[in-house]
Formats: structure tokens, C-alpha cells, sequence
């Protein structure tokens, strides 16, 4: 909206950089271009506001496809004014000298206008599709065919409006029927989930199983190890007590092999001194074989070799040889 400052009989307008103005004083154009600035007289100018920067034209219509379905279509519009002169010769784009506002709608009625091609070329369309193809394709399908029917319009062209850019956001169909398209596939994905859930659980027995047979095969190397170990421990047992009985024999061996040696060293010692001592006695006895009774009674009693005398009786048989030899010394 122009800005317009009032000072008694003269007025001044001061325009926004996207808005086109085209000031007529007395039937003859005085300024005409955008972001305009210069006093006027309100009884003698007529003032035209045209917006020159894209507007937004939303869209939401109902259509009936081939298959005789309802369908909503959401769309969007993007124009603008390209010939600013020619729209405001076919549109009211006048303004109040006082206070800047439109005398009139033409904003609205350009929407209006766009939003009525725009559903026109649509169901011209859609009337063409079932309602799979509308609801798979028809995004696609409606952009193109609404750009190109907008932008070849004669109505628009002869208004001085171009059109932008054009985007269909949704086509639905009615909440029921939408439903009951969309229950197939969803089976489907149903399906999808139940098979990975099925083979998610055959893959988990399949590891139980696989765990199972692991473990069993451990226990089996374990035992089969386990046999091992005692029959090695059994072999061992009777190596060590092989080995402890012929330690034990050599022992025993060796011990009387000692003892063996002890024995005959003590019989030969024995010998040796039996020997000696039949040697001495012998020596002894054949000194002995020189001498008289007498003196081998005399030594005996001497040495003590005598048994003990309880009583002695002396007979004159005795004492006469010993008296008789006595004096034969002296």
C-alpha cells in the first residue's frame, strides 16, 4: 500500500520498490513505473496501485477420476503481474488518493480467476485416470498440466499475468477409500514382518540347536579327554609303581648284596681270626707239649684257669711228687 501524506490542496505518494504506479492527471499519464514519489492534486489524478512481486494463490478442490472416485487435490499457484499497464487496464487496481487503500478487489478476483483455471485444467485431467493412477501419478501429472494451461491461458496473457511456478502438494482420496487401497499393502507389509518374524525365530532355534550340538560335542571331547586323562593317570600309576618296585628290588638287592659282603668279611675275619687263635693255640700247646704236669699245673693255676675249689683234700699220692720235685730245684 502507497504511503500518502496530505498538506491542504496537494497531496504527496510515495510508493514500495514492489509496487507499479501509473498516475493519469486529467486523462493523460503523468508517472507510470514502480516505487514512485511525487505530489499530486487528489481532484485532477486518478492512481493505480499494481503489485509487481510473486503472490501466492493457494488451491484446494474437489475432482471425480474415471472410476467415478472423489479425490482432493492441494495445490499451490506462484504469479505475478508482467505487464502492469495492460493489468490495469483490465483490472480495478485504483487507489484513494486520501488514504492509499484499493477501491475495489483485485487481488481476489485474480485469485478467484487462477483458482478456477486452475481447477478446470485439473478435472479435465483427472476425469482421464482412475484413481490409482491419480493417486500414484497425479502429483506429477496435475503440475504439468496446470503450469501448461496457466501459462497458455489467453485469459491471463490478455491480464498481463505470468505464472511462476506451480506445486501440487497432496491428491487423497476419500478417507475410506483410502483406507481400503492402502489395506494391501499393508497385508503385504504384515506379511513381510510375520515372514521375518518367522525367520528370525528359525534362525534362533537354529542357534539353539547349533549351541546345543556345541555343547554336546564339547561334553563328548570333554569326556573323551577325560578318558584319556585316566587311563594316562593309570599308566602313570603302574609305571610308578613298576618303577618303586624295582627301586625296592635293587634296595633289597643292594641290601643283601651288603649284607652278603658284611657276612662273608665277618666269615673271613672269623676264619682268619679262628685261625689266628688255632695258630696261638696251637704255638701255645706245643710249648706246653715241652713241659711237665707240674709246670702246666702251676701256669693253669696261675692263669686262673682252674674252676673254683670248694674243698681241697691233699692225699700223701699228691704232695709227695710235688715235695720231692721242690727239693730237686733247691
Amino acid at each position: 500500500m502507497a504511503d500518502i501524506t496530505r498538506f491542504r490542496f496537494i497531496s504527496h505518494l510515495r510508493a514500495n520498490p514492489t509496487t507499479h504506479v501509473r498516475h493519469l492527471r486529467n486523462g493523460k499519464l503523468a508517472h507510470d513505473g514502480a516505487g514512485q514519489a511525487f505530489w499530486f492534486r487528489a481532484l485532477n489524478s486518478s492512481l493505480s496501485e499494481i503489485p509487481i512481486d510473486d503472490r501466492e494463490q493457494p488451491l484446494l478442490f474437489h475432482g471425480r477420476t474415471q472410476d467415478f472416485q472423489d479425490v482432493a487435490v492441494q495445490a499451490s499457484v506462484t504469479y505475478r503481474v508482467t505487464d502492469p499497464a495492460l493489468a490495469s487496464s483490465r483490472l480495478d487496481f485504483g487507489i484513494d488518493p486520501d488514504t492509499g487503500l484499493w477501491r475495489a478487489t483485485p487481488l481476489e478476483q485474480l485469485g478467484g480467476l487462477l483458482t478456477e483455471l486452475a481447477q478446470q485444467t485439473a478435472l479435465d485431467l483427472l476425469a482421464r485416470m482412475t484413481l490409482t493412477e491419480a493417486l500414484s501419478e497425479g502429483m506429477t501429472g496435475l503440475r504439468t498440466a496446470v503450469g501448461s494451461g496457466l501459462r497458455n491461458d489467453q485469459r491471463l496473457t490478455g491480464l498481463g499475468i505470468g505464472v511462476e511456478d506451480v506445486r501440487v502438494v497432496a491428491v487423497r482420496a476419500e478417507r475410506d477409500v483410502e483406507k481400503a487401497l492402502q489395506t494391501p499393502t499393508r497385508e503385504m507389509v504384515q506379511q513381510a514382518a510375520d515372514k521375518a518374524t518367522y525367520e528370525r525365530r528359525a534362525m534362533a532355534v537354529e542357534r539353539e540347536r547349533s549351541i546345543a550340538e556345541n555343547e554336546l560335542q564339547n561334553q563328548i571331547e570333554l569326556a573323551r579327554r577325560e578318558e584319556q586323562l585316566v587311563n594316562q593317570r593309570g599308566q602313570n600309576e603302574r609305571l610308578r609303581a613298576t618303577e618303586a618296585v624295582a627301586a625296592e628290588a635293587i634296595t633289597t638287592e643292594a641290601a643283601a648284596s651288603q649284607q652278603r659282603t658284611l657276612s662273608q668279611a665277618e666269615a673271613d675275619a672269623k676264619r682268619v681270626i679262628g685261625a689266628a687263635e688255632a695258630a696261638a693255640e696251637k704255638a701255645l700247646l706245643e710249648a706246653y707239649a715241652d713241659l711237665d704236669q707240674g709246670t702246666i699245673l702251676a701256669l693253669a693255676i696261675k692263669q686262673g684257669a682252674l674252676p673254683e675249689i670248694g674243698t681241697l683234700n691233699l692225699t700223701p699220692d699228691l704232695l709227695t711228687p710235688l715235695l720231692t720235685k721242690l727239693a730237686e730245684t733247691r
